[in-house]
């Protein structure tokens, strides 16, 4: 599996999988690459799928952060730099939650728009912030609770910015950080499991690596600040977008409204929604087989 050199000689490392068409995959936050080989496996006979790792993430978990960008345009510019290595014109594209976010931003900055074939956009607001004129921000009607947990988050790493990992922590810190950490699992209010792991984890320190879905602290720092203070709008750009796309949308989900998803689908001229009534914003965990069936109608659409 082959690492590109991005614009600061950080290798980024980039799984590619199959042959034939390019469809470009790009994950949510806190997903590695090979995670998505259970849905595609069966199409890779006729796509050729190139799935790059987030820094701080599968193989390119040490790749150093470029401290003066925020983490949505530092994605950005490391796929452009991907698609210009790789000749990319004319491909699938499919992008879920910060994935999303990466590829809206490349709409609207970058001239992504004009080389897609196709686009699935899987879970994601177009806008991060609830304000007067945008009620489906993250966590919707919540979203102000959710910055002040950000808040605390990002003010507690701030002060043990001397830490990288959450082993290196003092016993008290570590747990003052994972009951933060666990606020904001049970404001997401959708998974039920977690709290639990989390109250048994805080008692057995072996386990508490494993809660936090970044290993690396001044990792976890970069990404929640850059959901603290984003302040992006995608609408516009997401809305002209001319190239056949289609939405998955999680009837549940607490994190992107549904119903804010569903109407910028309404507002484009050639986009379809497909929602998944029993899933909140991880349809490929809780309905993997519509998932699966539904991303190949996908792939195979002309």
């Amino acid at each position: 599996m082959p690492y590109y050199s991005m614009t600061d000689d950080t290798q980024l490392h980039v799984r590619e999988v199959g042959q034939g068409d390019p469809v470009l995959v790009l994950s949510g936050l806190g997903m590695q690459s090979w995670q998505w080989l259970p849905f595609l496996q069966s199409s890779k006979k006729t796509h050729r799928f190139i799935i790059p790792d987030w820094r701080g993430f599968g193989g390119s978990k040490h790749c150093k952060i470029p401290m003066h960008l925020d983490a949505i345009t530092s994605h950005w510019n490391d796929i452009k730099c991907l698609i210009e290595q790789l000749e990319l014109d004319q491909f699938k594209l499919i992008a879920y939650s910060m994935g999303a976010s990466t590829a809206m931003h490349g709409m609207q900055y970058g001239h992504l728009s004009s080389k897609l074939k196709s686009y699935l956009h899987i879970d994601q607001t177009p806008k991060i912030s609830t304000d007067f004129n945008w009620s489906y921000g993250l966590f919707g009607q919540d979203y102000f609770q959710f910055i002040e947990l950000l808040q605390s988050i990002s003010d507690f790493l701030a002060q043990h910015q001397d830490k990288q990992t959450l082993a290196q922590l003092e016993v008290q810190p570590r747990k003052q950080l994972l009951n933060m950490w666990l606020n904001f699992i049970q404001l997401q209010d959708s998974n039920k499991i977690s709290p639990l792991l989390f109250k048994l984890a805080l008692k057995q320190p072996s386990l508490q690596k494993h809660l936090l879905p970044i290993q690396r602290l001044d990792y976890m720092a970069w990404y929640i600040n850059n959901y603290l203070h984003h302040q992006q709008d995608y609408r516009k750009a997401i809305i002209g977008l001319d190239c056949p796309t289609t939405f998955f949308i999680g009837a549940k989900s607490t994190l992107y409204p549904a119903q804010g998803q569903l109407e910028i689908a309404e507002r484009m001229q050639n986009a379809k929604s497909v929602v998944f009534e029993r899933s909140g914003h991880t349809p490929l965990l809780t309905e993997p087989f519509k998932f699966g069936r539904e991303l190949q109608h996908f792939l195979h659409a002309n």
